[in-house]
């Protein structure tokens, strides 16, 4: 039933090829909440389990086991009940020794992570069954899913521990990009234009469960009226769910997210250790992994800096929706989302998160200027003069005053794209002010970098630009459509 998935081919292509492979397989699937981890992996092989269960959250040892006696009997008729894991497992292996015939089992444990109860000695019995039984066959396929990402990572896919190096293939399934959105509202019949596809992004990202509550009948600013800003709405308390399904102590990732939410070009390590309270140690850095590998934030090494400076952004859209519109929850006024459409709030909301979905899809603006053949280091540059060089009155004139470029495209053929990202509902039209102001900030880049390499300014934007004398001047650019491709 692989047709009725929406785009994940590479996905498709690699568990295809894992089924195919003439030895068992241990494949661990991972990612955020709501992302579609169940749903890839039921409509991959609904019919041809040789044994699937689901843990129960917030079940006990006891009524786990009760739930894998209930699971088991789905597939064949047994009144033993398993005493533990160990015993279990083993009734496992005797069924499927005994009774199945297809030439592959399939053996699906979804919510991993809920096994794992106190006491449980879960991991243990999984870890047994695997080295001593099922790695031995060549055709058993055990694939196991989780949305809790702390749990998922520190056992199976970076363990240490019992499953270290045990899972033979791990996939992180991440949000959707605009073309699978698009492709997923195709799907459902919707009659959206690329426009409000992309609006839509901006406010709730790729996320699929997400989109599967927009309803026909609504406009996206009607759904997202809805499903946010109404009191029993479905989103309206997501953020907080979010975090707590995806780590065991969220309030630090919730810390960390809350403070890189106020600043738009994120933070080095040294600043969010102070913004958010953090201990400079192992922890953070598996915090801020952590939320890397689950698509909230970015990394990211600033131009002609080290790694000791990097950067950290957020880029999860809904999050940083949350942030601005949601948080203090007193949005509940009738129609508070369409009055919204109409503010100054709303319009510099607007350009921040189109280009965070520029952010998102780096791979299709690269593909956009044809320059998917060099080595493409996505950066972006801060200058602020120092107290010396503004106290100085010989001072260049151009360096008294900072500049900022959100996006550099750093390439390997002598050449980096000082990319503007400009949001528009129509053309942008490209001013003689603003024409002045990318000169300007063109000359201080150079001027402070000292770089030999050909600047070629790219105008990315929704609608493309007005043609006017300035426009014409821009080498390339990029409009909203090349970012569905």
């Amino acid at each position: 039933m692989k047709e009725n998935i929406i785009g994940r081919q590479e996905e498709i292509t690699r568990l295809e090829k894992y089924m195919s492979s003439g030895q068992s397989e241990f494949i661990a699937i991972y990612g955020r909440r709501r992302i579609g981890k169940t749903y890839l992996v039921r409509e991959m092989f609904e019919g041809k389990f040789s044994f699937r269960m689901t843990a129960k959250e917030n079940a006990d040892t006891k009524e786990q086991l009760n739930n894998f006696y209930q699971s088991f009997n789905n597939f064949t008729r047994t009144d033993e009940t398993p005493r533990d894991w160990d015993h279990a497992f083993h009734i496992l292996e005797r069924y499927i020794e005994d009774e199945c015939k297809e030439e592959n089992k399939i053996i699906f444990f979804d919510e991993l992570p809920w096994f794992d109860t106190r006491g449980s000695r879960f991991v243990s019995a999984l870890e047994h069954f695997w080295n001593d039984w099922a790695s031995y066959r060549r055709d058993i396929k055990l694939v196991v899913c989780g949305s809790a990402t702390t749990w998922m990572l520190n056992q199976v896919v970076n363990s240490r521990g019992g499953l270290h190096n045990r899972a033979t293939h791990t996939m992180l399934l991440s949000p959707f990009t605009l073309r699978e959105t698009e492709l997923y509202f195709h799907s459902k019949g919707f009659t959206y234009e690329r426009q409000e596809m992309m609006e839509s992004y901006m406010a709730i990202g790729g996320v699929a469960y997400y989109l599967s509550l927009f309803e026909r009948d609504k406009s996206v600013v009607q759904n997202i009226e809805s499903l946010c800003f109404t009191r029993g709405g479905e989103l309206v308390d997501e953020f907080q769910k979010i975090f707590k399904s995806l780590f065991k102590k969220a309030d630090n990732h919730i810390a960390v997210i809350s403070a890189l939410g106020k600043k738009g070009m994120g933070m080095t390590r040294r600043e969010i250790i102070t913004e958010a309270r953090m201990s400079n140690n192992g922890n953070l850095s598996n915090l801020l992994r952590e939320l890397e590998e689950c698509a909230f934030i970015r990394s990211y090494i600033p131009f002609r800096k080290s790694k000791k400076d990097m950067v950290y952004q957020l880029i999860d859209p809904f999050t940083l929706f949350h942030f601005r519109f949601m948080k203090d929850g007193n949005s509940f006024l009738k129609g508070y989302w369409q009055k919204m459409q109409y503010t100054s709030v709303y319009k510099n909301w607007c350009g921040y998160a189109f280009e965070i979905t520029c952010l998102n899809h780096i791979e299709q603006i690269v593909h956009a200027l044809g320059i998917d053949g060099s080595i493409n280091t996505p950066c972006s540059w801060v200058y602020r003069p120092s107290k010396e060089t503004a106290d100085n009155e010989e001072a260049d004139e151009d360096l008294l005053n900072g500049a900022q470029i959100d996006l550099l495209i750093d390439r390997s053929d002598n050449t980096i794209n000082v990319c503007e990202i400009k949001y528009s509902d129509h053309e942008y039209e490209i001013t003689k002010d603003y024409d002045a102001h990318l000169n300007r900030r063109l000359r201080i880049f150079r001027k402070v970098t000292k770089t030999r390499k050909s600047l070629l300014p790219v105008y990315i934007t929704p609608n493309g630009l007005t043609d006017n004398m300035y426009a014409r001047r821009i080498p390339r650019q990029v409009t909203g459509s090349q970012l569905f491709e």
